[in-house]
């Protein structure tokens, strides 16, 4: 999942930048409210952390101005202790939640999680269909009682298609949705993690949830 990262202390977004890498998200960073907007227009997140008190432009600003212009993706609002009203005014502008500083960094990812989850229109840790089981929280990944071996971006590929069920996902979104602004993107790349999920679910089942259309991408289907 790729997440925007709005927090104007330097210190603190490192490190908060550096939890969620470590939780496996995708991380872009802004330092202030002008940059933050131009991540947003520019990049398909599937989720954000936004501070409030930005420099350039202020957060409310920025989640009023993305709403307007039809950006979906759910956005955690960070807010300082006792500003009761920016709270408010935050989840009032467009915010889906709202996390008081100083916070635990467990708390967070595990808002973000739930977010993601219930974006996409579930409601449990654990996403499931037919024999496979993906749990969000841990990041394993089970057909049956057998639990697949699958490296970060494997997973963060199955992890994205398994949210978006029966949906046709481009080459082109999963590269945008699995790799951060700065990197050498090649979607030639998504071909071989498709390849390799696929033998492991035929080496732990011989179930072929994946599909390919031709010229068009992906489609998860789970399996019977």
């Amino acid at each position: 999942m790729r997440a925007l990262l709005v927090e104007d202390e330097a210190l603190l977004r490192q490190q908060l930048a550096a939890s969620l890498r470590e939780a496996g998200y995708t991380v872009d960073e802004a330092p202030d409210g002008e940059e933050a907007l131009y991540l947003g227009r520019e990049f398909p997140y599937d989720v954000a952390v936004m501070d409030l008190g930005l420099p350039k432009m202020d957060g409310i600003q920025v989640i009023k101005t993305l709403r307007g212009e039809d950006r979906h993706f759910p956005i955690l609002i960070l807010t300082a202790r006792g500003h009761w009203q920016e709270r408010v005014n935050g989840l009032e502008a467009g915010g889906d939640d709202y996390l008081v500083k100083p916070f635990h960094t467990e708390e967070l990812l595990a808002r973000l999680n739930a977010l993601v989850r219930r974006s996409a229109g579930f409601s449990s840790p654990v996403v499931k269909a037919g024999p496979i089981a993906l749990d969000t929280s841990s990041h394993r990944v089970t057909v049956g009682e057998a639990e697949l071996d699958l490296t970060s971006f494997e997973y963060k590929v199955l992890e994205y298609l398994m949210l978006h069920p029966d949906e046709v996902v481009s080459k082109t979104a999963l590269t945008e949705h699995i790799y951060e602004q700065d990197c050498d993107r090649d979607s030639n790349v998504i071909e071989v993690f498709i390849g390799r999920l696929r033998k492991k679910f035929d080496a732990a089942g011989g179930i072929k949830p994946i599909e390919t259309l031709r010229g068009r991408g992906y489609r998860f289907v789970a399996p019977a």
